[in-house]
């Protein structure tokens, strides 16, 4: 039996067929059109007049839903300006945070994994992201905010907009929510400054992507990026570092919650890790203790006594008990792979603003 957040994924997907399918999409997409003409005519105005602060404001979005590899872009740019000075301060939303909890179990899954990155980073989680700003520059002295989900955020005038695109699924059926997967119509590409596609592989032909962002946006610098796994952490033992080859020939159960599995779970297999089951949860899954349990007792039942994760997933799952098997958490870290001095030069001219 679906969710309803599956069966509506399914159903803009394609996957589900037939009369009522068809219906059903028909209205989506009607309801598509209406949300375009409002998001269309809201950041419009919004953008008019924004709200200028005595800072530098970097934003990294999407245009999409979904793992586009943004996080990790945030975590990747708040190291190298920090690194060169910059007094840095991450903004998030803070995506399914539970407010009853304390510390970083209570921030959500994202901003807690780069605060545990970026101990020297403030990382602060508040929806509205002009108070967070004030904040940040009140109480950190920053001089350099990051937007992380930064895209839709109209309001704030912003000295530089990444986007970040999935190479492999750029842009889902082109279709806006909820027929589809687009946030804002293509025409809002015209805004960034630069274009970073994420988990495009060394093999991989981008050049009909970049011809098309290139027609929303010729002026946009066009970068390439990459996920390199570095290593494994084990929950049980968070400062045990262990290198990418230790469970080559391995066979494991894997899981997650993030908005693309497929790409973590390729990486698994690239370095010579047997999948035997993956079980793929909800994005942000707040996970339980019986989810886990669950996840274990699959494993302990084949004798399968590794079960690996991802970063963003262990942060929720190490609060748990762990309990006959080892958990480890796939470590891995973003690199640019084409344009690299171009996308730097940009990134540190700010520092003159």
């Amino acid at each position: 039996m679906f969710s309803p957040k599956e069966y509506l994924y399914n159903l803009v997907t394609y996957k589900v067929k037939g009369p009522l399918a068809a219906f059903l999409r028909g209205i989506l997409f009607l309801s598509s059109l209406a949300y375009g003409l409002i998001v269309t005519v809201i950041s419009f105005f919004y953008r008019l007049r924004p709200v200028r602060f005595n800072c530098r404001i970097i934003s990294v979005g999407n245009i999409t839903l979904g793992g586009t590899g943004k996080t990790s872009l945030v975590g990747y740019l708040a190291a190298k300006l920090s690194q060169q000075g910059n007094k840095v301060a991450v903004l998030s939303r803070g995506y399914k945070r539970d407010k009853k909890l304390s510390g970083l179990d209570g921030i959500g899954d994202e901003p807690a994994m780069l605060q545990k990155k970026l101990p020297q980073v403030p990382v602060i989680v508040e929806r509205d992201r002009l108070k967070a700003s004030i904040r940040a520059i009140q109480d950190y002295a920053a001089d350099t905010l990051i937007l992380d989900d930064g895209m839709q955020q109209w309001r704030i005038h912003k000295d530089l907009e990444i986007t970040t695109i999935d190479a492999g699924n750029p842009f889902g059926n082109l279709r806006l929510l909820p027929a589809g997967f687009l946030r804002e119509p293509l025409a809002a590409l015209s805004r960034s400054d630069i274009f970073v596609l994420t988990q495009a592989d060394a093999h991989q032909d981008t050049a009909g992507l970049k011809q098309k962002l290139k027609r929303f946006n010729p002026c946009a610098l066009i970068v390439e990026s990459r996920h390199k796994p570095v290593g494994f952490s084990n929950l049980s033992n968070p400062g045990e570092a262990l290198g990418v080859d230790i469970f080559k020939g391995k066979t494991v159960v894997a899981f997650s919650g993030i908005g693309n599995p497929q790409a973590f779970e390729n990486t698994l297999c690239s370095l010579g890790v047997t999948i035997a089951r993956s079980l793929r949860f909800a994005d942000h899954q707040d996970y339980t203790q019986a989810d886990l349990d669950g996840v274990i007792r699959y494993a302990r039942e084949r004798s399968l006594g590794i079960i690996i994760t991802t970063e963003k997933d262990a942060v929720k799952v190490a609060r748990l008990e762990i309990h006959g098997v080892r958990i480890f958490s796939l470590n891995i870290k973003l690199s640019i792979t084409s344009n690299e001095a171009e996308f730097d030069r940009r990134l540190f001219k700010l520092r003159s603003l």
